[in-house]
């Protein structure tokens, strides 16, 4: 798609995943391209769905299997526009889900992260981005009807 519109704003569309364990605190994956601390997340590919994006992405950055997720928030408002690593500007569209039942083995290294931790939300590494702290507050004021933003 760059290819063809080079370096004008486009809409990115994807899924973000929440995943807490047991003590309450939230999975984060270090980028290998950035180094910046996010939540497993991506953009959907052709051919599936969009809870089909966060399962698939939630195993490629961390190894682990989802086994339930819902959404609650969905983030496509025009100040959720960025730059990627590669100066490429988008416009977000995504929508977050609290992944409630997993399994597997956390990997602390995969092809597009170096690290993989459980933090606890009130003690975030420093160079998370904005969002996700909103992210949070989202989680925390969830009441089951989706956050539109």
């Amino acid at each position: 798609m760059r290819k063809l519109i080079g370096k004008q704003e486009m809409f990115a569309i994807g899924a973000r995943a929440v995943i807490q364990n047991d003590q309450g605190k939230v999975l984060f994956v270090q980028r290998s391209d950035n180094h910046l601390w996010v939540m497993p997340a991506g953009s959907i590919e052709l051919g599936e769905s969009i809870y089909d994006c966060v399962v698939r992405e939630v195993k490629e950055e961390t190894g682990l299997d989802v086994e339930s997720a819902y959404p609650i928030s969905l983030y496509s408002a025009p100040k959720y526009s960025f730059v990627t690593s590669y100066g490429d500007p988008y416009q977000m569209f995504s929508l977050v889900f609290i992944v409630d039942k997993w399994s597997g083995e956390l990997f602390s290294q995969t092809d597009e992260t170096i690290a993989a931790q459980f933090f606890d939300i009130d003690n975030l590494p420093e160079n998370i981005p904005h969002h996700y702290h909103e992210t949070l507050d989202d989680v925390k004021q969830f009441n089951g009807r989706l956050i539109l933003k």
